[in-house]
Formats: C-alpha cells, structure tokens, sequence
C-alpha cells in the first residue's frame, strides 16, 4: 500500500509535465500516420491500373466530370482514323459506331446545347488552325542554300582578314558583304512569307457553307465549321462533303476525290462496297446521308490544310523551268571556277604568279604560313565567279510577273486558282465553250415578225389594222402565264414570255395596264415547249369572248384554216399557202431562232369552261385563225464575236457544246464568227448522239473539223476533251454545272462560270471567269501568254549579264599576273578587281530586281495574240533566244575585254579610269538591253504615257548610275570621267542596237540548241501543280 503510494506520488510528476506529453502525442501521430500510409500504399498497388487511368500525379485534387452524355472515354484519334483505314470491324459494324456516338441514323443527334458543347469538348470542332508561317524560320532556312553558304564562308574570311590587316578599316568589304547578303536573304524570305500567307489564304476551306444535318429527328440548316462528331448529315449532288464519315444509306454516291487523292477517277460510294467519305471531297451524282466521324484537323483534308500546303517549295511549273535552268547555268559557273583554281594553283606553284615583280612562290624557301595566305587569296577568285555566275533573279522574275498577273486579272473578271493552268493558257489550243451566258446572253430578243408572209422585221407597226393591233395586244400581254416553280422548262419559257412583253411594249406602244382594265382574264393555262399555251379573255366593252393561243409554229399552224393580213382581212389557208407558211418556220429554225406563233378564235359562252374548270373539248377544233409568227434569239454578247475572232488569230480554236438544237447551235456559231456561213463542209456541226456512236478511231479523226456539238451531254463534253489531249491539244473549257465537274477537272485548264456556275463547279475550276463573258476568257489567253514571254524576256536579260560575266572572269582570272585580293566579291573578276563592293551591290539591283520590274509590268498586248501558241514540249530558250543571248554576251564580252587589256596601253587609261569606264558600259549596255528585248505596241510617245512605271525604272538607273560615278567616287570606288569618255561609254552602249539588227541577219538551225539543257517534256494538268488553291 505504502509502494503504490509511493509509486503513485512519484509518476504523477512525469505524467503531468507538459513536455513529455507533447512526446507522448508525437509519438502517437506517428504511428497513426505509419498505419495510413501503410493502408493507403496497399490499397494503391491493388487498385493501380483504375488509378493511373482516371488520376493524373501532377494533380493534388480530384476531377469529376459531370456533363451528361460524356464522350471522354472515346478516343477520336482512333475515331478519324476509322475513315483513313478504311475499316468499321474494329468497332463491331457500322451500328455500332452509331450506338458509341450516341447517334440515331433516322433522328440524328440530340443537338441541344449541352450535347453540342459536349462533342466539342470531347470529339473536336469542325475548323482547321491556321498554319504557323514563322519569318524567322524562313529565313534560316535560307541559309541552307549551298550558294548561301559559299559566300557566307567567304564574307567571313574577309572580314577576318581585313580587320587583321588594316584593323577596324579593313572590316568595310566584308561588312558590306554580309549586309548586302543578309538584305538578299531578308527579301527572299520575306517574299516567301507573303507567298505562304497567300497561298493559305486560298487553300484554306470554306467554313460558313451551309449544310443540311438532321437532329433531334428534324433537318437544320447549319454552317459547316458548326458540323460535330455523330452528326447524320444529308448529301446531294454538288455539296461538300464537310467532314470525315461514313455513308449510311443505300443510294450511291459518285465522289469526286481529287482535292484530297490527287487522282481523277470517280469513286462510287454505298453502304455494301465503299461507305467511307473524306472531308473536302465533292459530290457529283446522287443523294445520300453520312455520320460524321472526325471533323477538323483529324480529317483527310487537315493534311492538306497543314504547313505542307503552304511550303514554299511548292512551285508552278514555269518556276520549275527556270529552276532547272537555273541549276544548269550554276554547274556550268562551279566548273568554270573550278577551272580557274586549278590554273592558278598551277601557275602559283610553277612561280608564274607574282606580286610586285616577285615570286610569290619558290620551292623550299616559301613558307607554310605564305602558302597558305596565297592559297587563301587565290580560292578568292573562283568563290566570286561561283556566286556571280548564279542568276537568282529569273525566280524572283517569274514569282513577280505572276504575282502581278494575277492581281491586274482580277481586274479582267478572272480570279486564278491555279498556277501551272495559268500559265498552261499561253499553250491552249482549244477552247471548249457553252453558247449561254458565255458567247450569248442570257436573256433572248425578238428578231423577225411574220404576219402571213410579210415580213416585218423588229419594228414598229403603224400600218396595222386596229383590230390586229388590239388581238395582238391582248395575245402578247394577257397570254403571260407563269409555269410552276421548279419545271425544267421554267427558265426558258420565263425568258421567251418576258421577252415578247418587252418587245411588244417597246415596238408596237401595248399598254400592259389599259389592257387589264378592258378585259377580264377568264381562264389560262401554262405556255410551254410541250404544248400550247391558252388564256379565254373576255373584253369588258362587248363582252366578246376570245381564245388566245400561243406555242410552237408548228401546232400553232396545225390547228389554224384562216389568217389575217394586216389590213385586216382574214383569208382562207390553202394548201400552197400552208406550205410556204411551213417553209418559212423551217427557215426561222435555221437560222437559230426560237419560234412562237400566235392564234385565236372567237368562242361562245356554253364553249368556254367545262364542268372540271378546264377549256371545253370543242375549242380543239382546227378553226382558229393565225396571227403572227415571232423568232426570238439570244444576241451575241458585247466583245464576244472580237473575242472569238481574237482567239483565232492567235491560233486558237473554239468549239461550242450547247444543249440547243442543231439549227439554233449552228446558228449562234455564225453570229460569233466560230463558222464561216459560206462554208458547206460537212461534220462541223453534229449532235451529241452521233458524237458518241463514233468508235474512238473515228472520233480522233473528226474531232478537229467539229465547230458545234449539239443537243450536247456532259459525256460530250468530257469525250471532246480526252480526244482533244490524245491529239496533243492543250485544252481550256468552261463549265457551270455540278455535271461539268469531271470535264473541268480533266482539261489542262478548267474555267469556270462564276455568275451562274455551281460551288462544284467553281471548286473543280482552275480558274473563275466572274462575268462569264468569253471577252473575259480572251483576255486570260492573252495574259498567260504575256507572263510566260515576260519571263522569257527577263532570262534574256538576265543570261546575257551572267555569261558575259562567266568569261570574263575566266578570261581576266587565268590571264592575271597577281593573285586577286580576299577583300572583294565581284560580278567580274580581274586581276586588279576593276569592280567595287558598290559598284557590284548595284549591278545586282539593277540586273536583279530594277530590271526584273521593267521587264516583266508589261500588260497583254496585241502582238501575242496574232502568234501561234507556245508549244508544250519546245524548249523554254528557243534558238532565237539563244541568238540574242550570244550575241549580246560576245558584244559585250569583246569590248570590256578590250578595255581590260588595252585601256592603259593603248587609251592612256589610268588604272582606275579604266575600271570605271567597264563599270560604267556594262551598266549602260544592259540598260540598252531592256530596250531592245521589250515588246513595243505603239510608238515611243504612246510608250511614255502609258507605261510610267518602266520610264520612272530608267530614270532611276541613269540617275544613280551617274551618282555613282560623278558623286560618289570614294564610296563607290570610282573616278570621275570626262565628256569624251561618257561619249565613248554612251556611244558603245548605243551600239548594241545596230549590233541586234545584225544578230538577227543570223541563220537559225532547225534542231533546238543546248536542248539537254533546257528541253521540257511535260503536259499540263491541274494536278501536275502541288499548288492547287
């Protein structure tokens, strides 16, 4: 007892202190947390693949989805991929993929908000990101450019050497090399930029086209970019289709691919053999649904719609062209400089080459460190003929010219979608046209009026009987039904009805609205093509009753014994008189018109309405009396027959392909002066009929003598074009409808009809002709022509510079005493370097850029179009060109290399006059230059009003070429030069004109010269073009 008390008194002490309680409970916290972590461990390692998959370990929290109907679970990588494979069985089957998007085939998608915003969320939206054009990374990849790079290297060593030799003075040459060379590759890229910029601008898709989607059971009308994941979307010939999918119906659809496959087949798309539909591809045949699948950038079409659309890379074919020659003309430079150095490290090391009087070489008592200096100054040489002999100016030429092209063509009514058919136009032999709204107007005018068989033109009638007057009054106003909305013939019939209205209210003075009020309409039916159009007309003065009739001749005259002169009197038709009446309709049909007669009779009330409301049964007697006979046409629209005419003489054909009848096709083909009349030479005008029961042989030969396809089909028009190209044709046709889609796609070059054109159309076009007039479609022959030799002029201009350049520094380089320094890069080397650092940063501008503006602004002009097309596979140099080249080159070339090495001899020349004086006549011989490879339209006085900007490039390069010599002389490297040596300068330069008369006295060969060189065997086709906006 006493222990535990003493035991007691003595723990109490421990248990009370405050210190060793807060112990007690540490320890305590602990253990607890030991067993959590334990617990919270085991329970993990048991549940870890559930975790893993619904936690993230960057998270310190717990994310719960809420939204009803989620789609998180789906992974729409695998979704788009389910079209890109081609292949449904691994979701089990088409209903099955429905049964995943929570998707219905009758009743859609619910579509409300919630829903919407979930599909979003989850499966993605329907628009495409805007690719990343990076100015910076351009411009780096510039710097890739073996070119680039041999310069840079060579920029850098002499700035290396200039500063160590003369100090922060001796970093001048090479500063002004890299700078001159940053600003090079600065412009370069930054063209690149804006052409990427553009080029997006174009490919990219159509977002606000409306579609037709059915939700919650119902069709709504939504924009495409609205479009979601599980969507049933409804498809009808001429849509987009606007996402990745899979068709659910059992129509057939007849697909175009072509904008996503690149190839031209049709591909027929069902719910047995193929059910999947790629984003951006069009529909040409047939109706149809779809469930969507991928939408946005998981579709085909985001591959296209990607930075590898806008590469730049991606060039037209004439780019092309220049590319290679290009890349011919820089191996011939690199062997030339490696020529030049293998020669000069013979003569070096031979002792040949000296500096001052001196050796700058003996055997085994030059040092290394010299050797490798003279080695330096000697790879100097080669370095500058390498980089001048490249003419990178002809790809920035042909990128201007058609820049420029394009935007002036805008201007013209035609908007170009496609580069390479663009430029395809200058070779267009054939152009395969419609006659409506293209060579004719789209509305028709009276032409001839006929009463009996007096003919009267499409004048005024005073000297009518008021009774005629009145019956024609009333059968040309009052007979004006309108047909049902939506018939097949409602268009045609509008037009003839509205236009027989506006006639007569013009010719003969009818007032529409007097005749309303005097007469009463009883009852009408419908005019068309197929049978009469009828109207019982009660006039309010005398109550007489009367039947109008108006339709073709033909029944008109069937069902009429009597006609009225215009005195008034009627008469009986007899036979005689019905045949001649019958000859004129068949002479109103030759010559292409649309022929309308009109007839009436004089009825009695119990004979007006039957007891169905319609015209009783005994008005079908054939007791009416004839009126009138009108002949409508559709006028040639303004400028189109010039067109035509135009396009001829330019060796050009033009063949229309019309749903008319043969005699109205004929006929519009003569007022356009497509046919002559006065030529009788069968099998220029046929049907569609007897164009396709042809065999192909028969076809390919009579395919060129075809003026006029008749009564014309689409696969007409298609046939026509595969003919034409087997000819070795180069063929433009146009096209308005979703049919025409096919052929527009297989022509070199497809124009569209932007008016009344179909979007499939317009989206299988290379070009858009916006008024659809064919004045406009001369006028893009005109331009592609005029780019193409623009271009051509350029190389020109350009060659000579570069090849008077390569042997001059050949020439000048081998023939050289001393080594040419490491502190200059020049256009033409010597050996005491007779061009400057800006001298030369001139000489590129001008030759570069100043020229390439002069010579490639040139608008369309006449001449081009009196010359036969270019053809495809001719070399892009022809031998002319080459003759010019040459012989400009060796002009050039003779007399600088004559005041090389005669100038101080023979002239009294100091040194530096004499460089002078070389810079000075190759700037002015190439200024003369420009004048001599322009093509000029009129004088020289109508030159200097109309074309300002190419006389403001001139003056520009007199007055700096002056500035440089007379102002400038210390920055410039040059001296002042007196008038009798600017009279020499001039009167050499002037003399390249004389010169190029006596070029052209030079005989050409037949075969194409340097044709390994420069030969292109291409042909045209859209698809050829990586560049397909």
């Amino acid at each position: 007892m006493m222990c535990d008390n003493i035991l007691q008194v003595q723990l109490t002490p421990i248990l009370t202190s405050p210190a060793r309680k807060k112990w007690h409970w540490a320890y305590k916290i602990v253990c607890n947390a030991r067993a959590l972590l334990y617990t919270a461990k085991k329970i993990v390692a048991e549940n870890k693949p559930d975790i893993s998959s619904n936690y993230s370990r960057s998270r310190s929290y717990t994310a719960v989805d809420i939204e009803p109907g989620c789609f998180s679970k789906i992974n729409k990588q695998v979704l788009a991929n389910l079209v890109q494979e081609r292949d449904v069985e691994p979701f089990g089957g088409v209903e099955r993929v429905l049964l995943l998007l929570k998707a219905d085939a009758d009743k859609g998608i619910l579509g409300d908000v919630e829903d919407i915003t979930s599909r979003r969320k989850h499966l993605g939206t329907n628009t495409f990101k805007k690719p990343s054009v990076n100015l910076l990374q351009i411009l780096l990849k510039s710097l890739k450019d073996p070119n680039i790079i041999v310069v840079l290297v060579y920029a850098v060593l002499s700035l290396g050497f200039g500063v160590k030799k003369h100090g922060v003075k001796g970093c001048l040459d090479g500063g002004i090399i890299l700078i001159s060379l940053f600003l090079a590759i600065s412009l370069s890229a930054f063209c690149n930029y804006w052409h990427k910029q553009q080029l997006y601008q174009l490919c990219r898709p159509i977002e606000t086209v409306p579609i037709l989607v059915i939700r919650d059971g119902k069709d709504t009308r939504i924009a495409l970019s609205e479009a979601v994941v599980g969507d049933i979307i409804r498809l009808k010939a001429g849509d987009q289709v606007p996402a990745d999918g899979i068709c659910i119906s059992d129509q057939t659809l007849h697909i175009d691919e072509s904008t996503i496959t690149r190839k031209n087949d049709l591909v027929e798309v069902n719910s047995s053999t193929n059910r999947f539909l790629l984003s951006g591809s069009k529909v040409l045949r047939g109706n149809g649904r779809m469930l969507v699948t991928a939408v946005g950038m998981d579709t085909a079409l985001a591959e296209i719609i990607s930075p590898a659309c806008v590469n730049h890379d991606h060039k037209s074919l004439l780019q092309k062209k220049l590319h290679k020659l290009t890349s011919c003309i820089a191996k011939v430079g690199l062997a030339v400089s490696f020529l030049v150095f293998l020669v000069l490290l013979i003569r070096y090391f031979t002792g040949n080459m000296r500096n001052d009087g001196r050796k700058l070489f003996i055997g085994g008592k030059t040092s290394i460190q010299d050797v490798w200096k003279a080695f330096l100054g000697i790879l100097a040489t080669p370095v500058a003929i390498a980089s001048g002999a490249i003419p990178e100016g002809l790809t920035l030429a042909c990128a201007l010219t058609i820049a420029y092209s394009t935007k002036k063509m805008i201007a013209d009514q035609a908007l170009v979608r496609s580069l390479s058919a663009f430029e395809a136009m200058a070779s267009a032999t054939v152009i395969c046209t419609n006659k409506e709204g293209v060579l004719t107007e789209n509305t028709l005018q009276v032409s001839q009026f006929w009463l009996h068989e007096e003919y009267f033109g499409s004048c005024a009638f005073p000297s009518f009987a008021p009774e005629i007057l009145d019956l024609l009054h009333e059968a040309m106003a009052l007979n004006t039904t309108k047909i049902s909305p939506g018939s097949s013939v409602e268009h045609m019939e509008d037009q003839i009805q509205n236009a027989i209205l506006a006639w007569g209210i013009k010719s003969m003075n009818m007032n529409v609205q007097q005749l309303k009020e005097r007469c009463t309409l009883v009852h009408a039916e419908s005019f068309n093509s197929e049978y009469q159009g009828r109207v019982l007309i009660r006039r309010n003065a005398d109550s007489r009753v009367h039947v109008h009739h108006k339709g073709t001749p033909e029944e008109i005259l069937a069902m009429c014994s009597r006609y009225y002169e215009k005195t008034g009197d009627v008469k009986d038709i007899s036979d005689d008189t019905r045949a001649l009446l019958q000859e004129r309709i068949t002479q109103m049909k030759m010559d292409g018109l649309h022929c309308v007669g009109f007839a009436y009779r004089s009825v009695t009330a119990e004979h007006q309405i039957d007891h169905e409301g319609n015209f009783h049964p005994k008005l079908k007697e054939d007791d009416s009396i004839l009126l009138a006979f009108l002949g409508l046409k559709a006028p040639c629209r303004e400028h189109a027959r010039k067109a035509v005419e135009d396009c001829q003489d330019a060796g050009v054909n033009i063949k229309i392909i019309t749903k008319d009848d043969i005699q109205t096709a004929r006929a519009s083909a003569v007022d356009c002066g497509i046919i002559d009349p006065h030529n009788t030479s069968t099998g220029e005008v046929i049907e569609g009929t007897t164009f396709q029961e042809y065999t192909e042989d028969e076809r390919l030969e009579k395919v060129d003598n075809i003026r006029v396809i008749a009564r014309a089909s689409t696969l007409d028009k298609l046939l026509m074009v595969r003919c034409l190209q087997k000819k070795g044709h180069v063929v433009a046709v146009t096209g308005d409808r979703v049919e025409d889609a096919e052929a527009l796609r297989e022509a070199n070059v497809g124009l569209s009809l932007g008016t009344q054109g179909a979007d499939a159309a317009r989206n299988s076009s290379d070009i858009v002709i916006m008024d659809d007039n064919f004045a406009s479609i001369a006028r893009v022959l005109s331009w592609g022509r005029t780019t193409y030799n623009n271009v051509q002029i350029f190389t020109q201009y350009q060659l000579i510079a570069t090849i008077a350049s390569l042997v001059i520094d050949f020439v000048t380089a081998i023939s050289a005493n001393e080594p040419v320094t490491i502190n200059i890069v020049t256009v033409i080397s010597a050996g005491n370097v007779p061009y400057a650092m800006l001298q030369v940063l001139w000489v590129k501008l001008m030759v570069g850029t100043l020229a390439a503006v002069a010579l490639t602004i040139d608008g369309p002009g006449t001449k081009l179009m009196q010359q036969p097309p270019t053809n495809q596979n001719e070399p892009f140099i022809t031998n002319i060109m080459w003759r010019n080249i040459l012989g400009q080159a060796s002009y050039l070339i003779s007399v600088l290399l004559t005041i090389q090495f005669t100038g101080e001899s023979g002239y009294q020349l100091s040194d530096k006059e004499k460089d002078t004086m070389i810079f000075n006549i190759f700037v002015l011989c190439q200024l003369c230059n420009i004048f001599y490879l322009r093509k000029y339209e009129g004088g020289l006085l109508r030159e200097l009003k109309t074309k300002r900007l190419f006389w403001g490039i001139v003056g520009m390069i007199v007055v700096i070429q002056f500035a440089m010599i007379e102002m400038l002389k210390r920055f410039a490297c040059t001296e002042r030069l007196n008038w009798q040596q600017w009279k020499v300068c001039i009167g050499i330069a002037a003399l390249s004109f004389p010169v190029s008369l006596l070029i052209k006295c030079i005989p050409l060969p037949k075969t194409p010269l340097f044709s390994r060189w420069n030969r292109q065997n291409f042909s045209y086709s859209r698809f050829r073009s990586s560049v397909t906006l």
